[in-house]
């Protein structure tokens, strides 16, 4: 259950977006990896862009290949990583780009895979899309985690990220499942913490919804 708590103090701190933890609760393969390997010379983030290009040529090259355009949403993704600071952990604007972009490459990829989506690549996008903001496209990539791996962490972290893009019943959904998975002598202070992340999420989501907001113009996308 230790995984359990740890996933749940990044997520409520904000420490999910750097580290690779969208749901094994390793911290390995997440943006950290990408932004230190990049600052560790050897031509770092040049590779990154090597490995980008050669990515999205090939998905390009075959667009109903779901494997290939899981490919290039890690590329595209790690590139963001490379390009952060290495001491912050701040994107630039560039960074922020290569995020947006991962994020179609992803989309493509859950269109196309059916129902057998990437879920170490969607590990990835959890941190991705939260980076970014985009909680209810971060919820999405979770659920493939936790469909995929059916642990209580992977569901709590569901829970966390449903109740943060202002979707409370998906969350409650969640939550139920995480609690069901958790050892019985854990569940109560599991319960309260998640209580908390809703109680919280509720709130917020109140007051944007008197707050109101600009629409912002669209813009043409690129794959």
């Amino acid at each position: 259950m230790k995984i359990v708590y740890v996933t749940l103090a990044f997520l409520l701190g904000g420490g999910l977006v750097l580290f690779g933890i969208g749901g094994g609760g390793g911290l390995s393969g997440g943006l950290v990896d990408a932004i230190t390997e990049s600052d560790g010379g050897g031509g770092g983030a040049d590779r990154f862009v090597d490995l980008e290009r050669k990515a999205t040529a090939a998905a390009r090259a075959k667009p109903t290949d779901a494997t290939l355009w899981a490919a290039a949403a890690r590329a595209r993704f790690n590139l963001a990583g490379a390009t952060a600071d290495p001491t912050t952990g701040s994107f630039t604007a560039a960074g922020q780009g290569q995020l947006e972009a991962a994020g179609r490459a992803w989309e493509e990829h859950l269109e196309l895979a059916g129902e057998k989506p990437d879920a170490r690549v969607a590990s990835l996008m959890v941190q991705g899309y939260s980076i970014l903001g985009e909680f209810d496209k971060a919820a999405i990539a979770q659920e493939v985690i936790a469909l995929d791996r059916e642990s209580a962490g992977a569901y709590t972290q569901l829970a966390l990220l449903a109740y943060q893009a202002g979707q409370l019943r998906k969350g409650d959904l969640a939550r139920d499942k995480s609690l069901g998975l958790t050892e019985p002598d854990m569940r109560e202070t599991l319960k309260g913490q998640l209580q908390g992340a809703r109680t919280q999420a509720a709130a917020q989501a109140a007051q944007e919804a008197a707050t109101p907001v600009p629409t912002p113009s669209p813009k043409p996308e690129e794959k």
